[in-house]
């Protein structure tokens, strides 16, 4: 299995168009080591030739451009892009959906729950019915169902199983206060040749036992990194919520809950990976303690353009 990380940053890339916090401002200026990050997206293909892409960044046009694997072929007009599968309705994960309106009907999978935000709330699937059009393959996470295994077709070698998680429905849901199952999946994608799996949950509000255990069976992790500490936003002055009340689960542990480092050192996955780095997170910084501390836990931070081969 392949696995091509398009963006790594989380809503508003790194730095941020109208930020000028520490890490903003001392990237632009080249005062710190740190990557420039579009919006958070990964594709993943079995042959290095077709591709699925998991979340559409409202970056998604820069990404191809950026990715010779994403190029056209063959023809006049082509993608290597055959699906797409949404993680969640968040504006930073669906609005590179309209972005892709040139090519073919769009093969997208997501829950009930996404469906009905991208018909109203952000009715995305309309405007492109005037355009390319969709095809919504459902994934059934939706009430007492938790988890749903699905194929794509042209990729019979690779098992994807939806899985229910906490999280945030965007602002504009009519379950933002009231979460409802189906507003937020994992994905675990195994390759049926050799086993291996990928465990892909870029928003990831809570760990709890069920959760472990779905990322203790993945060879690889690619999980929410967006904050390092709680109250990193109140810190840094850039907003009065906390990492929970955004839907988050910070790297660092707290006096009410373990951190995300916490649980990855838990796990046996070869790979541990964070994704949807939010401009205010110090790992940004490659010169900073807190890179130390991941490193020092064989915890990786991805960049755009990161490949993974498991």
């Amino acid at each position: 299995m392949k696995i091509l990380v398009l963006g790594s940053g989380a809503g508003g890339g790194f730095p941020q168009w109208n930020c000028n916090c520490r890490l903003c401002a001392g990237q632009r200026q080249g005062e710190l080591s740190a990557r420039a990050r579009t919006q958070s997206s990964i594709a993943v293909s079995a042959d290095g030739e077709s591709w699925v892409l998991l979340n559409a960044s409202p970056d998604i046009g820069q990404q191809i451009r950026s990715h010779p694997q994403l190029h056209p072929r063959q023809g006049l007009r082509d993608t290597p892009i055959k699906a797409v599968v949404l993680m969640d309705a968040q504006i930073d994960h669906v609005t590179g959906l309209l972005g892709l309106r040139e090519g073919p009907c769009i093969d997208l999978y997501a829950t009930p729950c996404v469906f009905e935000d991208l018909t109203t709330g952000l009715p995305l699937l309309n405007v492109l019915q005037h355009y390319c059009g969709t095809r919504w393959h459902m994934l059934p996470v939706a009430g007492d169902q938790v988890s749903a295994e699905f194929e794509i077709e042209g990729f019979a070698s690779l098992r994807f199983t939806a899985l229910a998680i906490p999280g945030k429905a965007p602002p504009y849901s009519p379950h933002r206060r009231e979460q409802m199952v189906g507003d937020n999946i994992a994905l675990l994608i195994e390759d049926r040749r050799d086993g291996r799996r990928l465990f892909y949950s870029p928003g990831l509000a809570e760990v709890g036992n069920q959760e472990l255990r779905w990322m203790s069976n993945a060879d690889c992790l690619l999980v929410d990194g967006t904050f390092w500490e709680e109250d990193e936003m109140q810190r840094a002055g850039l907003s009065g919520k906390t990492a929970t009340e955004m839907g988050h689960l910070p790297q660092s542990a707290s006096a009410v809950r373990t951190g995300m480092v916490d649980v990855m050192r838990a796990t046996t996955a070869r790979r541990k990976v964070l994704i949807h780095i939010n401009n205010s997170n110090p790992i940004l910084d490659e010169g900073s303690p807190q890179r130390r501390v991941l490193e020092a836990h064989g915890i990786e931070v991805s960049y755009d353009g990161m490949e993974i081969t498991l």
